[in-house]
């Protein structure tokens, strides 16, 4: 059992190599997208004195790139997953414009419920706070296993940077378990590439 594991990882980290990133940019943020798992692998953003007061209830997942398989509304029905933002919605609420821009499904992953509305927010309210007095580049995504619902795979894994602009110190660097009891692991920047097998570019 062990190893046909080990086989379906392999092969899903073969075919998602074998197909390249869609970069998108929406000018406040930029996602890399896989259309072998139907997801953003990351997405990066600058913030700084983010929050605001815009209201977001009228706000709805969309795909407007034509060129990227994404999820669908029927891909989360009925499954234990929210809708979890990567540029952080609320990041961006003093401009309901920007807001809605994070309002696409190339800029979310499949979170459990105590992902999303747990530790993963907490670190994006204690980011907020820290983009009030600096300039911050945020890097965030997921890292895939073999499990999907509906037709979209869903990351084992969620992690964030949190990078100074003007120092270029790293003040944050996370690896999130996307299970029913998240848990925070906060690692150096080498371990985080060791566990995506993927080298990290910051901003310089």
């Amino acid at each position: 059992m062990k190893k046909i594991i080990t086989v379906l990882f392999f092969i899903l980290f073969i075919t998602a190599t074998l197909f390249p990133q869609i970069k998108v940019d929406k000018g406040i943020y930029k996602a890399n997208f896989n259309n072998t798992f139907r997801e953003p692998t990351y997405v990066s953003y600058f913030l700084y004195k983010g929050g605001g007061d815009c209201n977001r209830d009228k706000f709805k997942f969309i795909n407007d790139e034509p060129s990227l398989l994404c999820a669908e509304d029927e891909d989360y029905a009925g499954s234990i997953y929210d809708k979890g933002h990567l540029a952080n919605a609320e990041d961006f609420a003093f401009d309901c414009v920007k807001d809605e821009l994070t309002f696409r499904y190339y800029n979310c992953l499949p979170q459990t419920a105590n992902l999303n509305r747990g530790i993963w927010k907490t670190v994006e309210t204690k980011v907020r706070k820290w983009s009030q007095s600096e300039k911050l580049y945020i890097i965030c995504g997921g890292f895939f296993g073999s499990k999907k619902v509906g037709k979209i795979s869903v990351p084992s894994y969620c992690w964030k940077i949190v990078q100074s602009v003007a120092t270029k110190k790293v003040l944050f660097c996370g690896w999130f378990s996307n299970t029913k009891k998240a848990v925070l692991e906060e690692l150096t920047i080498k371990q985080l590439e060791e566990k995506l097998k993927s080298k990290i570019i910051l901003c310089k």
